[in-house]
Formats: C-alpha cells, structure tokens, sequence
C-alpha cells in the first residue's frame, strides 16, 4: 500500500526563505520560483483596476496576494482577490489570512508547464470546491484573460478575452477594463 505525504500550514511554516513561494492544495505541497516583473506588473495593474472600482463603488476590497487558507491542507497565495464587504466580515483569522472563499480570484500564469497545470487545475479545482463565484486565468505571454464562472456548483470557462476585448463581470457591476490595459507594453525607443 502507497502513503503519500500530505502537507499542512503548518509545514509551510517551516519552509525556508529561499525565494520561492510555497502553497499546499489537497495535501499536496507546490513550489516555484518567484514570480518576474512582468507577472507582477499585470498584478498590480489588476489589483489597481479592482481597487479604484471599489472605492467608487464601496462595494468590497481588492487584495494582491492575500494568504487564503481555506483548511490545513488547502494554504495558498493568490495573485489577486476581490471580496464583498458583507463577505470580508468574519471570514479573517487571527493571523489576518482569509479563510472563505472571496467571490473573485485572479492567477496570471507565470511560464512553464508545472506551472500551469497548478493554475488550471488544481487551483481551478481548488476554487471551485471552495465556492469561489469568478476566476481569472490571465495570460501575460498570450495577453489574454480566461474567465471561470460558478455555473451548477463548478467553475466553467465562460469567455476567453484578448487585448481589445473589454473585460466585465456581474460579480463586479459596473466594473469594465479593456483587457490591453493590464499588460506591460515597452516604450518604443
């Protein structure tokens, strides 16, 4: 019989500070390097968009990079979170990391095929289980952003959007953004 190791927050605790991020989904531990400049531009951007549509709105809070830590063996760090002020209240625990899920999530994908797999999989797979209502998967190489809806109790992909498509939601009512906007583009020299 096969035993698998299963991990927890609290070996995260334990994990160096190495320059690695490090998330446990279903007992399994995922790791991978930091993230480029270019990946945390398009977060900051997506966070930016969300956070002056919500103080417009006063709708909710936009979150970059926020511990979400639904159970001991689900322990991430999303990109990007957006939740409803009636939401936020009670789901924070003592050491401030959300434990419900927000309505909306955003990962941008960083490269490489483990990586990847994490974001479309298991962490769809993962949002999905936990209720969270929208997931973005946003694609800095491609410049494009899949959009996951909760329909009949899972995430299915509804839209995918490319640069000059306008990037909406009825979790977010009144929130627009033209998708070329949340990418970094070189000044022409």
């Amino acid at each position: 019989m096969e035993t698998t190791e299963k991990f927890t927050s609290a070996d995260l605790l334990l994990m160096p500070d190495d320059g690695k991020r490090y998330e446990v989904i279903e007992g399994e531990l995922y790791v991978y390097k930091l993230p480029s400049a270019k990946h945390q531009f398009v977060c900051t951007r997506i966070g930016r968009f969300l956070d002056v549509w919500s103080d417009e709105s006063q709708m909710g809070a936009a979150l970059v990079t926020p511990g979400l830590v639904f159970a001991d063996d689900d322990d991430v760090a999303p990109d990007v979170v957006w939740v409803s002020r009636e939401r936020l209240q009670g789901m924070l625990d003592k050491a401030g990391h959300l434990t419900k899920a927000p309505e909306l999530v955003v990962e941008v994908l960083s490269p490489g095929k483990a990586n990847e797999r994490r974001d479309r999989q298991a962490k769809l797979g993962l949002y999905s289980r936990r209720g969270v209502l929208e997931y973005w998967i946003v694609d800095w190489m491609q410049r494009l952003v899949e959009v996951y809806r909760r329909e009949r109790g899972a995430l299915k992909l509804t839209a995918t959007l490319y640069a000059d498509d306008v990037l909406e939601s009825p979790t977010l009512p009144g929130f627009a953004c033209q998708v070329a906007k949340l990418f970094f583009t070189q000044p022409s020299s």
